[in-house]
């Protein structure tokens, strides 16, 4: 909140390109709304959707929560980059007081969020599931869509691949976080949804009460009249974003075809004697891989100004360790391949980060177009069951999933040459 700007022609702070580097208090803020929001995201998936479908419908366990967690990702696809549009014409005044156009996205998305897992908790139907899930996320992914926002809104571009960095951890950490808080902290599916409902408010809410947010004038606002077809953006007109969007789109699809069967794999073709304490350790070696890259890429990245030379060699290591599994299924190559997985992961997360921040057409739509680019990363979740099943089942099984896993991952940052205006 911030008093009206007495001088009308000086350019607003809210599209000027920042200068200014971000201090480390603003980005744990940033970092723990990024972690509340991710442990909303992938507990319920991983754990809590599981249980209270098997709860509730056990003869279909495996279909209903199929359809449950697909309706939800469709969702996400929808509301990602229309919560950012939305939060790209935000103009909100009170006298002589303005708010600024993203942090009442994040206080909404948190609050409204919160009370959906809330109601998750209470839920006692398929019906009621998968209501309970779609309305957590389409809140979740409004504030996720103003948290993107943040790091080209704030940061320099100088050091965009640091904050990336930190930034992409919690996609990893909160899944370990989330499961440990709902299998060793509380115990129960209703009691589980309430622990997250109450760590995205705490974590997500000093962000939105704390950090400047700036205003954005209504004679600089977007018009409504062009929202929809606004979430349309040419690649003809800005090849670099569409170069952009389809490079995340394929690495993102590799790693939905690398890890949707993993637990299958370590059961039928590794053979482990465990194989969900296995899948535990393979997540851990990945999490570690990916916090020990992140953030070191992202500032390597910033200090050379390049930006391809990393995505391709990332994109080499994530290719390499799909291919180890490809060939050689064995405990001792999952843990290496799981571990090479999560840093390569760690250093493609960051830097393509940032790169995509220097590609976005416009400052009036930065929050509308990294929705657009966020549907390249939910749509694999989509497809990549599609995809998958008929390549383990017919096609060759986990040896010909791990190869295709490899070669589109290889496809997607190789692609990453063809984007002109980023080194």
């Amino acid at each position: 909140m911030t008093t009206v700007d007495p001088n009308p022609t000086s350019p607003p702070a809210a599209l000027a390109e920042p200068t200014t580097a971000v201090r480390r208090g603003w980005i744990a803020l940033l970092f723990a709304a990024n972690l509340g929001v991710w442990m909303a995201f992938f507990t319920p998936i991983q754990v809590l959707l599981p249980q209270q479908l098997g709860q509730i419908a056990p003869a279909n366990k495996e279909t209903m929560l199929a359809v449950v967690t697909g309706l939800g990702a469709l969702a996400a696809v929808i509301a990602n980059p229309l919560a950012g549009a939305l939060s790209d014409r935000t103009c909100l005044r009170a006298g002589r007081w303005e708010f600024g156009r993203r942090h009442i996205w994040t206080l909404g998305g948190a609050v409204l969020g919160a009370l959906a897992l809330v109601l998750l908790a209470q839920a006692r139907t398929v019906l009621a599931v998968t209501v309970g899930w779609v309305a957590a996320q389409v809140c979740l992914n409004a504030m996720l869509a103003s948290l993107t926002a943040a790091v080209p809104d704030r940061v320099p571009v100088t050091q965009r691949g640091g904050v990336s960095g930190w930034v992409g951890i919690p996609q990893a950490l909160g899944l370990v976080l989330g499961v440990v808080l709902v299998t060793a902290v509380v115990t129960g599916t209703a009691a589980g949804y309430l622990a997250l409902a109450a760590v995205v408010l705490l974590l997500a809410l000093p962000f939105a009460l704390r950090t400047v947010d700036d205003p954005l004038p209504r004679t600089h606002r977007p018009p409504l009249r062009g929202l929809f077809r606004g979430l349309w953006v040419s690649p003809r007109r800005y090849p670099d974003f569409g170069w952009a969007w389809i490079t995340r789109f394929l690495v993102q699809l590799g790693n939905a075809l690398g890890t949707l069967y993993l637990l299958y794999f370590l059961t039928d073709e590794v053979r482990v004697a465990d194989p969900e304490a296995g899948l535990l350790v393979l997540i851990l070696l990945y999490t570690a891989g990916l916090t020990a890259t992140t953030v070191v890429a992202g500032r390597l990245s910033d200090r050379t100004g390049r930006r391809k030379v990393f995505v391709i060699a990332a994109g080499v290591v994530i290719a390499v360790a799909a291919l180890l599994l490809a060939i050689a299924p064995t405990w001792p190559m999952a843990l290496a391949a799981a571990l090479l997985l999560g840093g390569g992961y760690g250093v493609y997360l960051s830097v393509d980060a940032a790169l995509i921040t220097q590609v976005l057409p416009k400052a009036t739509d930065r929050a509308k177009d990294l929705g657009v680019i966020n549907i390249a990363n939910s749509a694999p979740q989509v497809l990549g069951p599609a995809i998958s099943a008929p390549i383990v089942v017919h096609l060759g099984g986990y040896p010909a999933l791990y190869a295709t896993t490899a070669a589109v991952t290889l496809l997607g940052s190789v692609l990453v040459l063809k984007i002109r205006s980023v080194p």
